[in-house]
């Protein structure tokens, strides 16, 4: 079959029904768009964003909107998720987003980050060591359920204090609400996300009564943080408080497990950059970058305008919906000389994958910190990691990442 030209891909692109190869592969699309429509008007109205200036400029400008009311009622109607999905940090405008933005600041900042470094090592280093007792066995391992699924769930539910027998529930509760964003979701995924956030909301009502009969140290605990607020100030409604903690284990969940996933997979596919790390420490800083350059976890992110705005040197009205293409941004030869190459030692590598402006992520250092531990530590102890069966890609389009990825670990 022959392989449609990059003006074809431009032409016939829509988010709606994109091919098969798209899911293991969105790069040449966004490419083609980047060159031949890189304001891409769909044929649901909404428009496709693919250059960085363009991406940029929308997550700074004061005339766009992140309330998502309007564009999740037809989608997903009177229902848990609606409920959820407009009521997290994410997807709110000033003034809620502002007030609850600032108690969550208050508990990731970086003092916070450094007490929290040292369980981060003892947990990396337990499970490192599980790995290597299958490794001596001559069998291979799964990075993503043996190394990156287990430490950001360990670590926001650390975070919230849930207790250690409760944690079961939480990956499979967060992948189900957050597999509902996708463009198209099927019934099954709403279903599925529906019964996740109702089940999630039962457990966070026991525990927060708990809590709140039981403090904890706010400056350890996020969870006592968000339910005693500011000293003399605004506290959040029960709504904003539940949903704003199913908001944290989503949020720091998705972004750091394909943070690593997709990193480790760089790593075994350029091995001469595993070897450049591994012999200089000191590029992982850098190379957690541009892991998030690369194959940035989040893919998509989405907002409306609320005045007409030029894009791009065409003009959009009120109300016109925009998707941000932050894995194309992130690819852009404009400010990224040779854009196509993994380098673990990019620099500058003002890359995007954690947003941008009074919306960036505010757990991003929290993720920053867990991406150098893990990634450090793994390379520390095994003298090599290279691939071993076919991974598996998550066939999803807003996310990108592995569900599962094998490799065998030297030593």
């Amino acid at each position: 079959m022959e392989t449609p030209s990059a003006a074809e891909l431009a032409r016939t692109f829509q988010l709606s029904s994109p091919s098969e190869s798209f899911y293991d592969d969105p790069y040449p699309t966004y490419r083609a768009l980047r060159e031949h429509d890189p304001v891409r008007v769909l044929d649901s109205g909404a428009v496709f964003l693919t250059r960085y200036d363009d991406v940029a400029a929308l997550y700074r400008s004061a005339s766009v909107s992140s309330d998502k009311q309007r564009e999740f009622a037809p989608k997903y109607g009177d229902t848990p998720l609606f409920e959820h999905h407009t009521s997290s940090l994410v997807f709110n405008d000033p003034p809620s987003h502002t007030r609850v933005r600032r108690l969550m600041l208050g508990a990731v900042n970086q003092r916070a980050i450094v007490r929290m470094e040292p369980g981060v090592l003892a947990l990396v280093d337990t499970l490192l060591e599980a790995m290597a007792g299958r490794a001596a066995g001559g069998a291979q391992v799964d990075l993503i359920e043996d190394f990156a699924a287990a430490i950001p769930v360990e670590v926001i539910g650390n975070l919230l204090s849930f207790p250690r027998e409760d944690r079961a529930p939480l990956r499979g509760w967060s992948l189900a609400i957050l597999a509902a964003l996708e463009p198209r979701p099927t019934q099954a995924m709403l279903d599925a996300g529906n019964r996740a956030v109702t089940d999630f909301l039962a457990y966070l009502r026991d525990l927060v009564a708990h809590r709140r009969a039981h403090p904890l140290d706010a400056d350890e605990d996020v969870l006592t943080r968000l339910i005693q607020g500011e000293v003399g100030g605004e506290r959040l409604t029960e709504r904003e408080l539940l949903h704003n903690c199913i908001f944290l284990l989503n949020a720091g969940h998705e972004t750091t497990t394909n943070l690593l996933g997709n990193g480790l997979h760089a790593l075994m596919r350029f091995p001469d950059e595993q070897r450049r790390l591994r012999e200089d420490p000191s590029l992982l800083p850098a190379a957690i970058e541009e892991m998030l350059r690369w194959e940035s976890p989040l893919q998509l992110n989405n907002r409306m305008l609320t005045a007409a705005s030029d894009i791009g040197g065409r003009t959009f009205g009120e109300g016109t919906f925009v998707t941000l293409c932050i894995g194309a941004a992130n690819r852009d030869p404009a400010p990224f000389p040779d854009a196509e190459r993994f380098d673990v030692g990019r620099r500058p590598n003002r890359q995007l994958a954690f947003g941008h402006g009074e919306h960036a992520c505010a757990g991003m250092n929290v993720a920053r910190m867990e991406g150098r531990i893990a990634v450090g530590r793994l390379l520390a102890r095994f003298p090599s990691l290279e691939p071993g069966d076919p991974p598996t890609r998550d066939r999803r389009i807003r996310f990108r990442g592995f569900t599962t990825l094998p490799a065998r670990l030297g030593g």
